[in-house]
C-alpha cells in the first residue's frame, strides 16, 4: 500500500519544551488517520511540520514522496490546510473568497470563478455565495474554510481540529462533508480531541501523548489492546436488580457496577461465553432484560487508559 504521509523519528523542540520527541506516522492514500492527544501532546506541531510551516530538529517527512524540508513548494502545491478557526476573510462573501484564493493559486479569473461555484455547491453554500462570510452560521463558515482548502483541488488535506467549538449539528455537517472528500479519494490527516469524531470518520487512529506516539491502529484494535469486554444488563423490573448483580458476581468474580437511576449494571469480563451463560442464569431466575449488551470498551475509555487523561473538548493553546 502506498502512503500520502510518512514521517520518522520527528523531533520539534521549542526552548526547553520538547514537542515531538521522535514521532513515527504514515497515512495510506485514499485513508484518514486520526491523530488524538490530549492539549499540548504535539499533535499541532506535526500537523505543522508535514504542511511546511516549521522544519524538524531531527527527522524527515514526505507528502507524496516530496521532502517536506527538501522540496516544501511541491509539497504545498498537493495539501490543503484547515485549521481550528476559519481563515477566510469575514468581510468578504462565500464567492469573493473562494476566487480570492483561486487567483493567488495562480488561476485564471474565469477559471477561479468556476472553481468557486463548484465549490460552494459541494458545500450546499449556493444559497449564501454572495453574503458575507459574518452572516454565516458555525457550520457554514467550517464548510467555506474546508471549500478555501480545497481550491486547487489538493490530493492530501489536514484537518486541525476542524469542528472545535461547533454544536452536533454543525459538527455532523463537517463530518458529512469529510466523508465526501474521501469517497471522492482525498487523504485526510485529522487531528480531534473530539472521540466520537475520530471513531466516526478515521480509517485508523494514532495517539501521542507528551511529543510521541503512545498507540496505533484501528479504533476496534485500539479498544481490544487496551483491556477486555463490558458486560451491561438492565433488568425490566428495578426489583430484579440485586439478583441480577449477585448472578454477575458470581459469573465475573467482581461486583458490578450499578446505576440505581437507570437500573444499569456492567461488569468486566474476559471470556465472552459468559454472555450466553448470563443468559441461561437469568432465564433460569424467571428476569427478563431490557437490554443485554457485551461491549469493547469506549473510545474514551481507551484514551484514558494510554494517555492518564480524560479527552479534553478544548483547543489547544500552545505552540505544542
Amino acid at each position: 500500500m502506498s502512503h500520502a504521509i510518512r514521517a520518522e523519528g520527528l523531533v520539534k523542540e521549542f526552548g526547553a519544551t520538547k514537542a515531538l520527541a521522535g514521532v513515527d506516522l504514515e497515512v495510506p492514500e485514499g485513508k484518514v488517520v486520526g491523530v488524538l492527544g490530549p492539549n499540548g501532546a504535539g499533535k499541532t506541531t506535526a500537523v505543522r511540520i508535514l504542511a511546511t510551516l516549521l522544519k524538524p530538529e531531527a527527522g524527515h517527512a514526505t507528502v507524496g514522496g516530496f521532502d517536506v524540508v527538501k522540496d516544501p513548494v511541491r509539497v504545498r502545491r498537493m495539501i490543503g490546510l484547515t485549521g481550528q478557526y476559519a481563515s477566510v476573510d469575514e468581510d468578504l462573501s462565500g464567492t469573493e473568497n473562494l476566487v480570492l484564493i483561486g487567483r493567488l493559486l495562480q488561476l485564471s479569473r474565469g477559471d477561479a470563478k468556476a472553481r468557486a461555484v463548484e465549490l460552494l455547491e459541494q458545500f450546499e453554500l449556493t444559497d449564501a455565495a454572495s453574503r458575507a462570510v459574518k452572516t454565516y452560521s458555525g457550520g457554514m463558515r467550517r464548510r467555506i474554510d474546508l471549500a478555501a482548502s480545497l481550491v486547487g483541488r489538493p490530493a492530501v488535506l489536514f484537518l486541525d481540529e476542524p469542528t472545535t467549538g461547533l454544536d452536533p449539528h454543525a459538527r455532523n455537517e463537517v463530518w458529512a462533508v469529510v466523508r465526501r472528500l474521501v469517497a471522492d479519494g482525498s487523504t485526510v490527516l485529522l487531528t480531534t480531541q473530539y472521540l466520537e469524531e475520530a471513531d466516526q470518520l478515521a480509517d485508523s487512529i494514532t495517539v501521542f501523548d507528551h511529543g510521541r506516539v503512545v498507540a496505533d491502529g484501528r479504533a476496534d484494535e485500539l479498544k481490544r489492546r487496551v483491556g477486555g469486554q463490558t458486560l451491561q444488563v438492565r433488568p425490566s423490573s428495578l426489583a430484579d436488580i440485586d439478583a441480577v448483580g449477585r448472578i454477575l458476581a458470581e459469573l465475573t468474580g467482581v461486583l458490578p457496577v450499578r446505576n440505581e437511576d437507570t437500573g444499569l449494571l456492567t461488569a468486566p469480563v474476559s471470556d465472552p461465553v459468559l454472555l450466553s451463560t448470563l443468559v441461561r442464569r437469568l432465564d433460569d431466575a424467571g428476569i427478563t432484560a431490557d437490554e443485554l449488551a457485551l461491549r469493547l470498551p469506549s473510545l474514551d475509555e481507551v484514551f484514558l487508559a494510554l494517555t492518564g487523561k480524560p479527552a479534553e473538548a478544548e483547543p489547544e493553546k500552545s505552540l505544542v
